[in-house]
C-alpha cells in the first residue's frame, strides 16, 4: 500500500470551505479511482496549512490518479490555496486502521 501526502498552504479564513470542498468535490472523485482506499486530512489549528493523505492499494494506481485526475482536483481547490501544493509518495509501513504491520 502507498500513501500520497499533499501539503498545502490555505488562504486566510478558508479552512471550513476547504473541508467542505474535500467532502463534496474531492472525495467523490477519489472514491471512483481504481485502487483508492482511504483519505485523511488535517488542518493546522491556525487554519493556515493542511495535509491530506490518500491511501492506495498500489503505486501504479496512485500514479495514474496523479497523472490523469489530480490536475482537475487541484483546480477545484485553486481558490482556497496559495502556491503549489507539495506532493510526496510513501510506502505505508504500518497502519492500525488498515491492519498493516511493520515488516520484520
Amino acid at each position: 500500500m502507498v500513501a500520497r501526502n499533499l501539503t498545502l498552504h490555505l488562504r486566510a479564513n478558508s479552512a471550513s470551505e476547504f473541508t467542505r470542498t474535500l467532502e463534496t468535490d474531492v472525495l467523490p472523485v477519489l472514491r471512483k479511482q481504481n485502487g483508492f482506499k482511504d483519505e485523511i486530512s488535517f488542518i493546522a489549528e491556525d487554519g493556515g496549512d493542511a495535509v491530506s493523505i490518500s491511501m492506495w492499494d498500489r503505486r501504479e494506481n496512485a500514479d495514474a490518479y496523479g497523472r490523469d485526475t489530480y490536475p482537475a482536483v487541484l483546480k477545484s481547490l485553486d481558490k482556497l490555496i496559495e502556491g503549489m501544493p507539495r506532493v510526496e509518495t510513501y510506502e505505508v509501513s504500518n497502519s492500525t486502521f488498515h491492519k498493516i504491520a511493520a515488516r520484520q
